[in-house]
């Protein structure tokens, strides 16, 4: 696994999480005997943490209220509400750790699988909400591995009019990282984890696995 002076020296541009609960809990994430319960608990948990990195910026205002002692100026969120966009099917397994964060955010689902032969990320369902490009929109994806998937799906957000993006992942890999940079320098990426490289068949080494298939227990 990188860290963060590793992944400058390489070009690459992400942001690590590296709290040490993040790493605490996605080492027991790893593990490939954690049962698929465990694993979806662990992941929400962790999807807490990222929706807080991700978010440490949003625009905040005054507005009065009035506490048992006195009445008084306070910040509150101002703004749109910000939209999160799950990239099916993984990707709902982060999105309930964010809602769990920020409730009233808006929701939109963006369905890619990814060809088995040529590792290009294919669309079967786009639904998200409206005024996109007023609003901060969160891409989540448990895995950014190819890349195929994530920038398919920006650039599927950006013709539908979405202008600040961010995007959050628990795992990532050098290639996937610098392809998404080359294809979206504007769009920052936030992950627990750089892994080394991606083997033949483009998955994630060391990685955890197929997210989608340990998180809802199919094969």
């Amino acid at each position: 696994m990188l860290d963060q002076s590793q992944l400058q020296e390489m070009g690459l541009e992400v942001l690590l999480v590296n709290h040490p609960l993040v790493q605490h809990k996605l080492t027991l994430m790893r593990d490939k005997s954690q049962s698929s319960t465990q694993f979806r608990a662990l992941l929400r948990e962790i999807s807490w943490l990222l929706c807080f990195e991700v978010t440490r910026d949003l625009p905040l205002t005054e507005k009065p209220v009035e506490t048992p002692v006195e009445a008084t100026t306070a910040p509150v969120l101002s703004g749109k509400k910000l939209v999160f966009i799950s990239i099916l099917r993984a990707g709902n397994g982060m999105l309930d750790g964010m809602l769990d964060v920020i409730p009233s955010a808006r929701v939109g689902h963006v369905g890619l699988y990814r060809d088995a032969k040529t590792l290009e990320a294919v669309e079967y369902y786009y639904k998200v909400p409206a005024q996109m490009e007023e609003r901060l929109v969160i891409v989540v994806d448990p895995m950014l591995a190819t890349a195929n998937s994530a920038i398919a799906a920006v650039s599927r957000l950006k013709e539908g009019g979405a202008r600040n993006m961010r995007f959050v992942c628990l795992i990532s890999a050098p290639e996937g990282v610098r392809a998404f940079n080359e294809a979206h320098p504007d769009v920052s990426i936030v992950t627990a984890a750089v892994d080394d490289k991606l083997n033949e068949k483009g998955y994630i080494v060391p990685g955890l696995g197929d997210a989608g298939d340990r998180i809802f227990g199919t094969k």
